[in-house]
């Protein structure tokens, strides 16, 4: 039989269970972090992340690197992760599609977006554009709507998966103009804007980040942007309802950086806190700008209820466009 504890010592102990996550937090990280992200060397989001990774390493005094994990639609990169360290020491680095989309579209996926990650802070968000050929015939957004309703079902548009935001943006763009396009699988990203150029699609929606070298190398046009005022860096660019399109059509896109369920609070808020400080580094504002990126700044509790939102608005997407993957 086990001697109950004096009133003293379970006072102490009270506060010692209180007192512990302190001083975890204060010798976080005690070894390499290590960030795990499903987006390939050289894309925007994983240049992000190695611009963070590199501020964190120097506060923290400790290395913090970048581990790619691309393909699988992310699978690899959350198997990787959900292998890991559950003390803070592995992070991941996740979109919106893992988060709010896929738990809708896969009947069976390798995760729980619920259970086994806690989202702590949005690293940015960034809005679509509609992307044409240079010599395309279209000039408006409104001009491929009306091409739509006069030809059901022959203009085309591509994205380099089922179920990314490209394809889901694009399926309510067909849901809320009435209209029937086809939707066109490409392996990635160059390939699919290439395509674009070509005159193999009607037009691509993409972000600066995916779509802007070809932009940039005058192959393709942007006749509107999916988002509620004109991006910054692109003021010449209409939304898509001074474009002739549909009013309040926004499709966006961000990332997150998640710790393992579970973290203590204490940990799991120095983690936020010092990646808030990286990003609000001039510099990383500067690599922002060239990608179109915008500075997402939402609570923990607030950033938890948007994923909320957006799943339900993705969950209404895909059953209106009966889009579903095994």
């Amino acid at each position: 039989m086990k001697t109950p504890l004096p009133p003293f010592a379970l006072v102490i102990a009270s506060a010692m269970g209180a007192f512990l996550p302190a001083v975890q937090a204060q010798e976080f990280p005690t070894k390499p972090v290590r960030i795990i992200t499903p987006f390939p060397v050289g894309s925007g989001p994983e240049g992000v992340m190695r611009l963070v990774a590199d501020k964190l390493s120097r506060a923290w005094g400790k290395p913090v690197f970048v581990e790619n994990k691309p393909g699988g639609n992310g699978f690899i990169a959350i198997d990787t992760f959900k292998r890991g360290a559950t003390d803070g020491h592995d992070l991941i680095q996740l979109d919106n599609v893992h988060l709010s989309a896929y738990p809708h579209l896969f009947k069976k996926l390798p995760y729980d977006a619920k259970a086994d990650f806690e989202p702590l802070l949005p690293l940015f968000k960034t809005y679509f554009f509609f992307a044409v050929a240079t010599d395309s015939k279209y000039k408006t957004v409104g001009d491929i709507v009306a091409d739509a309703k006069a030809n059901p079902g022959k203009l085309n548009y591509g994205s380099w998966s089922v179920g990314n935001p490209v394809h889901l943006g694009s399926a309510l763009f067909e849901s809320v103009t009435a209209t029937e396009m086809q939707h066109v699988v490409y392996k990635e990203t160059t390939m699919l804007y290439t395509g674009v150029a070509n005159g193999e699609l009607s037009f691509a929606m993409g972000t600066n980040a995916t779509a802007g070298a070809m932009y940039r190398a005058g192959k393709v046009r942007y006749v509107g942007v999916a988002a509620p005022k004109r991006v910054v860096g692109f003021p010449n660019v209409p939304t898509v309802a001074e474009a002739g399109g549909p009013a309040g059509f926004e499709v966006s896109g961000w990332t997150a950086i998640a710790a393992p369920k579970g973290l203590p609070k204490a940990v799991a808020d120095k983690i936020q806190h010092d990646i808030e400080k990286a990003l609000a580094e001039p510099d990383v504002r500067e690599k922002y700008a060239s990608f179109a990126y915008e500075p997402f700044t939402l609570t923990r509790e607030q950033f938890g209820q948007y994923i909320a939102s957006e799943s339900t608005r993705y969950g209404d997407i895909i059953r209106k466009a009966k889009v579903s993957l095994d």
